[in-house]
């Protein structure tokens, strides 16, 4: 049961049973928003460019939502995030039931969901440590919430491959919207303490200024948040990819989508398990140079496939690496910030991980219309290997910053 120590906190299972039916969901809305798109245009750019709509407003607002996740209730910022992504997921099945849906409305609720998503991630991300009161439990915590996004990453495409094969797309949207209902009822069931609002008489551009200070001169935030960015940018998008790959490049359908989707979320359902299992954070610096390049080498490798059970094989590397990759950073991001920084470092977690996203996406769609899907995932790919070997040269460094904030934080001992 050690895997699974963080639950024994009533709030995080509240927390981690509720947004786990809720992300089921949100992965079935991701596969069926690239299914529409992919369908009505056949266009590889536009997979990028709507991809692109729904990230790059976490890149803008990123600074400014970290700033009010450390002076707001983080609860109750949570909860109104909730509510109004249930109602975008909502209006993403109205507009589809109708046949009216088109483009142009997948971008612009896209971007709504953008901006929610801006303030949601800083957001829930911090309030992991309100949930976990005993700081030792946080590392599996952190971790299980990994578990949870990719067990629903597994389950959810390929329910919404069936479901987009038997009655279409606007079906997965209001089967997300209601899934909403099970993290928004958690939410409402906790008992949170009272948190002190931070009533600092800072002007908000001082403490983002504040923030950005922080991570641009203490070097383990830099070098980690830098590696994050650079997978997410240049590794990322082999998901906005996918549809073009599964179709084109496999000769498959959307059944054929959902298993992909679902064997990179088995690897990336594995990592994270074994993040779980982990007792200490020690050692999580060398794991994400290691991660980070074994993501690449598994994209490069998926890029050369033909075949779609060689692909199946090879998606559990690309997942695994990925999430341990984010995971890793996430754990290592969370025990070293001051507690007065947490919402800004982790809304420039965000930003490295979600807001940089939009970059990829936008960049690899341009790139799959001139060299093709598969090229755009190769070039990917060892952009992430060049990263990983990058970051491990820098390992020394790195923990000379982190021994110090470890022995004061009782994580090791002096020796």
């Amino acid at each position: 049961m050690g895997v699974f120590r963080a639950l024994r906190h009533r709030n995080y299972r509240l927390f981690f049973s509720g947004q786990t039916v809720s992300l089921v969901g949100t992965w079935i809305t991701r596969i069926a928003t690239s299914w529409l798109v992919y369908r009505l245009t056949g266009s590889v750019l536009l997979l990028g460019v709507v991809a692109f709509f729904g990230q790059v407003p976490t890149l803008i607002l990123a600074p400014f939502s970290g700033v009010i996740v450390d002076r707001w209730n983080r609860h109750r910022i949570l909860v109104v995030t909730q509510v109004l992504s249930m109602l975008q997921s909502f209006a993403l099945a109205g507009l589809s039931f109708a046949g009216i849906i088109t483009v142009t409305d997948v971008l612009l609720l896209q971007a709504a969901q953008g901006i929610i998503n801006a303030f949601d991630t800083p957001a829930r991300q911090s309030f992991v440590v309100e949930m976990v009161t005993d700081r030792a439990d946080l590392p599996n915590a952190i971790a299980l919430n990994s578990s949870m996004v990719n067990l629903s990453r597994v389950i959810g495409p390929s329910i919404g491959g069936v479901i987009i094969a038997a009655v279409g797309e606007a079906w997965c949207f209001f089967i997300d919207g209601v899934s909403y209902i099970a993290v928004i009822a958690s939410l409402l069931a906790m008992r949170v303490a009272v948190r002190p609002r931070n009533t600092s008489e800072k002007e908000v551009l001082d403490d983002i200024l504040e923030g950005l200070r922080y991570v641009a001169h203490f070097p383990p935030v830099r070098s980690a948040l830098t590696l994050l960015a650079l997978v997410s940018i240049m590794g990322m998008p082999y998901t906005v990819l996918m549809p073009a790959v599964a179709t084109k490049v496999l000769h498959g359908d959307s059944h054929t989508l959902g298993f992909l989707m679902t064997a990179s979320g088995c690897g990336a359902l594995a990592g994270a398990f074994y993040l779980a299992s982990r007792r200490t954070v020690l050692g999580l610096g060398r794991l994400i140079a290691v991660s980070a390049s074994a993501f690449g080498v598994g994209l490069v490798l998926f890029s050369l496939s033909r075949s779609f059970v060689f692909s199946l094989l090879v998606l559990p590397i690309v997942g695994g690496g990925m999430m341990v990759t984010m995971a890793a950073t996430n754990t290592v991001l969370q025990t070293i910030v001051e507690e007065r920084l947490r919402g800004r470092v982790m809304a420039f977690y965000g930003m490295a991980f979600l807001g940089t996203a939009p970059i990829g996406s936008l960049m690899a769609g341009v790139l799959a219309a001139r060299i093709q899907p598969t090229g755009a995932i190769a070039l990917g790919g060892v952009a992430c290997i060049l990263g990983g070997i990058w970051f491990a040269v820098g390992l020394p460094k790195f923990r000379a910053h982190v021994r110090p904030i470890y022995i004061e934080r009782g994580i090791i001992t002096r020796t």
